[in-house]
């Protein structure tokens, strides 16, 4: 974590050579929620005179508000395919399958035995959502085929789902590390 912050940290020290002056920045919600507060902190605490703002939207949003110039710059865990936009790479993420106590078990889920689970998905748009896909389909399962109950437009609310056993979902690490903890 110390050494995502720091990377992040020194992309931010890129954009302000300023004493003064004003920082805006969209982030997906697992980015924005989680990840980049403490980074935002430590770059307040360095340059105390550049106001910052955030604003958090999915993927798609945070892709459109930099294209369009409403933010500085944004800060998204999915691929963006958008000529217009410059990506670099700052950190990475670990998505992690979880799921209600009751459907847990201590063998790896096979591709048969996850297409059997009722699921919980964030919203289209978002970079979770899009990643969750990608390796259900390189497991062979194809999404519109699962037993799909709920989608929902925040991480909390699907890990919230979850842990009120709803079904599984595959989230970030930063996401449900406390609840794992727990």
């Amino acid at each position: 974590v110390l050494a995502r912050a720091a990377e992040a940290e020194a992309v931010l020290a890129d954009l302000a050579g300023l004493k003064r002056g004003r920082l805006t920045i969209a982030a997906s919600q697992t980015v924005g929620n989680y990840w980049l507060p403490p980074i935002l902190a430590a770059y307040r605490t360095s340059h105390p005179g550049v106001a910052v703002s955030l604003a958090i939207g999915n993927t798609t949003t945070v892709s459109a508000m930099v294209r369009d110039g409403a933010v500085d710059v944004g800060f998204v865990e999915d691929v963006v395919d958008d000529p217009a936009l410059a990506v670099v790479p700052v950190a990475t993420d670990n998505l992690v399958l979880v799921v209600p106590p009751d459907l847990s078990s201590n063998r790896a889920p096979t591709a048969t035995a996850l297409s059997g689970l009722p699921w919980v998905f964030r919203e289209a748009g978002s970079g979770t959502r899009a990643i969750a896909e990608a390796a259900l389909r390189a497991l062979g399962l194809d999404v519109r085929q699962l037993d799909v109950v709920l989608e929902l437009p925040s991480n909390e609310a699907v890990r919230s789902a979850v842990e009120g056993g709803a079904g599984a979902a595959v989230l970030s690490s930063l996401v449900v590390a406390r609840a794992l903890q727990a």
